[in-house]
């Protein structure tokens, strides 16, 4: 009976890792960029794009974020893997919120150029032509946050059909802000605010999950 009971143990504990690692990847990152902001020279968010903190000789801290937050990401597809487990959206969920960290992920491999002062001692105004690490940055965080925006959309239609209110609205919520275009004149401050709602979203989802399996446990 005992050997029965193990694997599935130690299956559940494997989960709630996973699901914790990824419950663990907002506040890893922005504790990270807003210490960053702070004590950075020359960094304002109404001017630069958080992914701008990879920049510089200080870069690799963005950069060390970028994965590990990413790495976060791809742990909570894992724990969603095995908690997701009927429904529209089973198979699909973990793929899409996967490709959300490994989107964060590339992301900080490929920074973006600096431009618009900053570091300091970068010319004002953007730069001139954007490097290939530069249009893969941008390329990798559309490809992040489009995936994540669909996971959330599929998030609101299970829990339409279980009738379940709040939940439906606030997961419609998350996808509509992630789905707005970007606007030319603010890009900084949506990318911060896509940010800030996008890891709010994976650390409540996973920590909603490993109570209720634990409670179910």
């Amino acid at each position: 009976m005992v050997t029965a009971t193990a694997p599935s143990a130690h299956a559940d504990r494997r989960t709630s890792r996973a699901l914790m690692a990824g419950a663990l990847a907002g506040p890893l990152f922005f504790g990270s960029a807003v210490t960053q902001m702070v004590l950075r020279d020359g960094f304002d968010i109404r001017r630069h794009p958080i992914s701008q903190l990879a920049t510089g000789d200080l870069g690799w801290i963005q950069i060390v974020t970028f994965v590990l937050a990413g790495l976060g990401g791809v742990a909570l597809a894992v724990g969603l893997k095995h908690t997701i487990t009927e429904g529209i959206g089973r198979r699909a969920v973990p793929v899409l919120v996967a490709i959300f960290g490994v989107g964060l992920v590339a992301a900080g491999l490929l920074p973006m150029d600096p431009e618009k002062g900053f570091p300091v001692g970068t010319p004002e105004g953007p730069v001139d032509q954007m490097s290939w690490h530069g249009v893969g940055h941008s390329v990798a965080a559309a490809v992040a946050f489009t995936a994540l925006a669909i996971a959330a959309v599929m998030m609101t239609v299970r829990c339409v059909r279980r009738r379940a209110v709040w939940p439906a609205v606030l997961h419609g919520a998350v996808a509509l802000v992630l789905l707005v275009p970007m606007s030319p004149d603010h890009m900084s401050l949506q990318i911060a605010l896509n940010g800030l709602v996008a890891f709010t979203w994976t650390t409540v989802v996973a920590l909603f999950l490993r109570r209720r399996d634990m409670h179910q446990g």
